[in-house]
């Protein structure tokens, strides 16, 4: 092991990494990892772990999340697979439990050029992500991106919907420099190439059935919310924020209660919105973040999942409710027009229609029976989210990538000198 010459952005050494029998080096960029708790970081780090155990090796690079943090190098917890990059990180603007990376293209080329990778796979479109796509451009590498979060939609729900376009412009910059931009639904594919983003290509999400699963149900922790073995909970988990449609939460919460006064509505996770919500709901539990099996005790512990988001990629959090085995009602877009049978394994309303996602709250609570057997339903289908085989299809991905990068460039040939 040697170390890498001295970078203001880079705090690093640089592991020699046999040729054993791995066939590719990723290097993978994300400005979120666990331990902090969103969709992203939880895909991404299921992806690295997938990858390791596809015998590929893994160059994590991402921002330092707390002062003095080691990387699995530093630590000594790297295999001859993994390596992390910890950059410099600054507070993300009303996300101040999360970090975006800050890195120069200069550094990350040196970077590189010591240890060049197969592939760039940029999670994220933040600082350290264009970073990367400009290092990665330099030095010829194959890079493909992901689209996961509608930053453009975002915009309008922070008083800024005047940077709906540039941040669009933004985007569609950033992803049509790489040369696949993956995304997890046909629906969300066909949007963005209408909006003139080109290589597109679907890779599905998958979901930790071991992590979320019906067994982690706590009777203790139910005790602990106030509620008896019959009495009805629903479970949110996501950030507490203007962008996730909270009112018709809410809304569909009431409309619920009306039907089953004695529910108990349990909010997990942090935001701007929650002294707002509180306000609105003084008798729910606000659980905070929760992480590993905590945060999997809180969904299995619940007999009902809501989630009234309207600006989703996909919202991994549909998958992970219905691998706890509970019933989901959402929006018919993303994982939801994906994952949830009206009936069977939960209720997709209207997008965007209120109205609808009440009265099927209402529905759901005047059968809790129901609700039960449609839990197993739930369960049985997020036992087909297999993360091996996600996996395996972004491996093929990467080798195409890999080898189209390989092919020597013909000569054009002008017809007439042909002829």
């Amino acid at each position: 092991m040697k170390p890498l010459a001295q970078s203001p952005e880079i705090e690093v050494e640089v592991d020699e990494i046999p040729p054993l029998r791995r066939s590719l080096r990723v290097a993978m960029v994300s400005e979120t990892y666990p331990p902090e708790v969103n969709g992203v970081a939880r895909t991404v780090a299921c992806v690295v772990e997938g990858l390791r155990e596809r015998n590929h090796a893994v160059q994590l690079l991402r921002p330092r999340q707390r002062p003095g943090e080691q990387g699995a190098l530093e630590s000594g917890e790297a295999g001859a697979d993994f390596q992390e990059v910890l950059m410099r990180g600054l507070p993300i603007p009303r996300y101040p439990h999360l970090r975006m990376g800050v890195a120069s293209k200069r550094s990350l080329v040196q970077l590189w050029t010591l240890r060049r990778p197969d592939v760039v796979h940029i999670a994220t479109e933040g600082p350290l992500g264009w970073s990367a796509l400009q290092a990665a451009s330099y030095l010829k590498l194959p890079i493909c991106s992901d689209f996961r979060t509608n930053f453009h939609a975002y915009s309008k729900h922070y008083g800024i919907g005047w940077l709906n376009k540039p941040i669009l412009v933004y985007l569609r910059k950033f992803h049509n420099k790489t040369q696949c931009t993956m995304v997890p639904d046909a629906g969300l594919r066909q949007e963005l190439e209408g909006l003139g983003f080109h290589g597109v290509r679907v890779l599905a999400r998958g979901v930790d059935t071991q992590l979320f699963s019906p067994q982690r149900r706590n009777p203790a922790l139910r005790a602990a919310w106030g509620v008896a073995d019959q009495d009805p909970v629903v479970v949110h988990v996501g950030r507490l924020a203007p962008e996730k449609n909270l009112t018709a939460l809410i809304e569909a919460f009431e409309a619920l209660r009306q039907v089953q006064p004695r529910a108990r509505l349990v909010l997990v996770g942090d935001g701007p919105s929650r002294g707002e919500l509180q306000a609105r709901v003084p008798d729910a539990i606000f659980a905070g973040m929760r992480h590993g099996e905590d945060l999997a005790a809180h969904y299995a512990s619940g007999d009902l999942f809501i989630f009234p988001s309207l600006t989703e990629t996909y919202g991994n959090v549909t998958a992970e409710a219905l691998a706890s085995g509970l019933t989901v009602l959402a929006y018919d877009y993303a994982a939801a027009s994906q994952l949830l049978s009206n009936g069977v394994n939960g209720w997709r309303a209207p997008l965007g229609n209120a109205a609808e996602f009440q009265r099927l709250a209402r529905l759901m609570a005047g059968d809790i029976g129901g609700l039960r057997a449609m839990g197993v339903a739930a369960r049985q289908r997020a036992e087909q989210l297999s993360w091996s085989s996600i996996v395996a299809t972004l491996e093929n991905i990467y080798t195409g990538l890999v080898d189209a990068q390989s092919l020597p460039v013909r000569p054009r040939t002008s017809p007439r000198l042909a002829a």
